[in-house]
Parts: C-alpha cells; structure tokens; sequence
C-alpha cells in the first residue's frame, strides 16, 4: 500500500512538473513594424542590459550578437521602411534576427523561472525549488564573493 501511495505522489508530482513547463510562455521581447518602432526596441533593450536591468546577465559575447543582429535588422528597416514593403527574403532575414535576439534574451531574462526537484537531505520525497534567474546568479555571485573573501585572510606562519 505505501508503495502505490509513494508511486502515486511521484506520479502527481511529475504531472504538476510538466502542467508548470506548458504554462511557461515565451514572451516576444524584440519585434517591430517599422523602423521609428525598431529604434525605440533598440533603445529599451539597451537600457534594460544596464545593471540593474531585466536583462543585466547578459555577457559580453551575447552583447556583441545581439548587437550584429540589431545591425542588420536596422539595415533591413533602413531599404525597406516598413516590414510590409519588405519582399520574402528580407522579412526572413528579419524574423532570424528576431529570434536569435529574442532566444538569448529570454535565457537572461531575470525574471525566468527556473524550477529544480531534489530530494532534500535525509529524505527520499523529491521536493521542487523554484527561483528567478536572478536569484540564482545573486546566489552565485555571493558564494564567489565568499570564496573570494576566504582567499584573502591571511594564512598563519608556521606550525601553530
């Protein structure tokens, strides 16, 4: 009997897990229809990879991807004005930029849930953990800190 109660509690818990993965939406983050609205986009995502922004954990090489990709979306707004006067080829081309900027901020983004099941210490009942990204990277951001701050006090001299 503990055992069906046990592989039912897994059961359900694995349930909860994939109904939690579905709701997750991604969010379009980078899209526009002309260029006056691509420059703002542009802006604001700029803004927002300052510290302290939504998308502050973005590093240096992503920087320079989105950068590329924000270059040749604004060519593209630059011939064409607008995403309808634009011919098949170049929205393509628009959309892969798109979505290349929009993958990677969506993996920075610091409000991302992230949801982790471990069984706690002493236990076998798997229990999930869910946090935002950006307690994740305060969390790791801290422990380097305290490394750090270890590496630091000095050692004693000699063999006392």
């Amino acid at each position: 009997m503990k055992s069906r109660i046990g592989l039912l509690g897994v059961a359900v818990a694995a349930l909860f897990q994939v109904a939690v993965a579905y709701a997750y939406k991604t969010e379009v983050i980078v899209k526009a229809e002309n260029k006056a609205d691509f420059a703002a986009v542009v802006a604001a995502i700029h803004q927002q990879m300052a510290p302290g922004g939504r998308y502050e954990f973005v590093d240096k090489n992503e920087r320079a991807q989105i950068d590329t990709n924000f270059g040749e979306m604004q060519s593209l707004f630059d011939k064409y004005g607008t995403v309808a006067q634009m011919d098949q080829a170049a929205k393509v081309q628009l959309f892969n930029d798109q979505e290349a900027i929009n993958a990677i901020l969506t993996q920075r983004d610091d409000k991302r849930l992230i949801c982790r099941t471990m069984p706690p210490t002493g236990s076998l009942i798997p229990k999930t953990s869910c946090k935002t990204y950006r307690e994740i990277q305060a969390e790791q951001m801290g422990t380097q800190n305290y490394m750090q701050r270890l590496q630091q006090v000095p050692q004693p001299v000699g063999g006392h």
